[in-house]
């Protein structure tokens, strides 16, 4: 059984940072990999660690300056990685959903595996909706904010637990192949081994233009427009006091009692 998961180089931002129009600086920026694909990685790891899987391979779409990123995959575990890259994904501010799809529906087609394990959501654009997407461009089954995967997989169906609205959850079975988005908390991913690391920097990760999977490069034309950039306003106020420790509880007393909290 090969598991293909999805991973994504995420943009992470300094506590203090400055906006100019629709960019922040270079200098408060930082990369990493994106928190719910680990978890997705970890539990691919599990399977193939328990003879489940025979194959784990990730997929990005990422410029070259992500694969030191990408590799954290490969350092945990993976066996081997693809990154799709053109030169018409250069000029996209925002990649949209639809073009996603299409991209990894082409690896997908490529790669032909069993499972597709991809994070909920990616903490830079929050969409949340590439797995299901997928999911629907390939014809698979899909189950969305995984929390539990029972690993025994017997007769091509995935028994799954998965978070619903309202602090629901449910336990169903999904057929074979299938895109589960995985949330945080599935597993416990570990940091990467020093030996894991130096076997990621040999490990095969291989590179694809859209003209490579037969991908019009008129599908990542952008519907999505970034137009503004702002850091909200607060709309709570905050009462900070000073003082020892009696003087200030004396204070948040009497502010309780003027909230009518405490008598």
């Amino acid at each position: 059984m090969k598991v293909l998961v999805t991973v994504k180089e995420v943009t992470t931002v300094e506590d203090e940072f400055e906006i100019e129009g629709t960019q922040i600086d270079d200098q408060y920026l930082n990369a990493d990999l994106n928190e719910w694909d680990d978890y997705a990685i970890e539990e691919a790891v599990q399977l193939r660690e328990e003879s489940i899987a025979d194959e784990v391979v990730t997929v990005t779409i990422g410029p070259e300056d992500c694969e030191q990123t990408i590799r954290q995959a490969l350092a945990k575990g993976a066996d081997r990685a693809v990154r799709v890259w053109d030169t018409a994904l250069e000029e996209s501010d925002v990649l949209d959903v639809g073009a996603k799809t299409e991209i990894l529906g082409a690896v997908v087609e490529q790669e032909e595996p069993d499972l597709v394990l991809t994070g909920v959501q990616a903490s830079d654009d929050s969409f949340s909706a590439t797995g299901v997407s997928l999911a629907e461009e390939m014809g698979f089954q899909w189950g969305a904010v995984v929390n539990h995967l029972e690993h025994e997989l017997d007769d091509g169906v995935a028994s799954v637990r998965r978070e619903l609205e309202g602090g629901i959850e449910e336990v169903t079975d999904i057929d074979l192949p299938a895109v589960l988005t995985v949330q945080t908390g599935i597993n416990e991913p570990p940091y990467a081994s020093l030996r894991g690391i130096r076997q990621a920097q040999r490990k095969e990760l291989e590179v694809y233009s859209l003209s490579d999977l037969g991908v019009d490069k008129h599908t990542v034309d952008a519907d999505l427009e970034l137009t503004e950039m702002y850091v909200p306003e607060s709309e709570s106020d905050v009462a900070i006091w000073e003082g020892s420790p009696e003087e200030t509880a004396g204070q948040l007393a009497a502010l309780l009692r003027n909230e009518g909290v405490a008598q």
